[in-house]
């Protein structure tokens, strides 16, 4: 089975930036599907980015792909999600995901691969203060 260690968290001042990684075991990196979810206060859990580790495709929400950047370390086989111009509105608990083949799939696919993920670890807090 997969396993994921999430780091990265903290608390920053609005407009700050954070940047979280993903490190995974156990499995064969490099064919997976890769994402990141978020929980905001009282709010239900969000796949938020996906990245395809076979063709290196990424894909960010449309809400935060102007701040948001999801990258991987295919020798690390870690999978980063850097965050830009931090807004209290991100304040949450961030979570690894990790599933499916992406093998001539797409970040995309990996979207749909990853939205009904539900092995959560215990994910990494992000407190943005303004």
């Amino acid at each position: 089975a997969v396993q994921l260690e999430e780091s990265g968290g903290g608390s920053v001042q609005a407009g700050g930036s954070l940047r979280l990684s993903c490190k995974t075991s156990g499995y064969y990196y490099r064919h997976l599907c890769m994402g990141w979810f978020r929980q905001a206060p009282g709010k239900e859990r969000e796949l938020i980015a996906t990245i395809d580790t076979a063709g290196g495709s990424d894909y960010v929400i449309d809400t935060l792909s102007d701040r948001f950047t999801i990258s991987q370390d295919r020798v690390q086989e870690t999978t980063s999600l850097q965050m830009n111009d931090l807004k209290s509105e991100d304040t949450g608990i961030y979570y690894c995901a990790a599933d499916g083949d992406s093998w001539g799939k797409s970040a995309r696919y990996c979207y749909g691969i990853l939205r009904d993920f539900t092995s959560w670890g215990q994910g990494t807090q992000v407190v943005v203060s303004s």
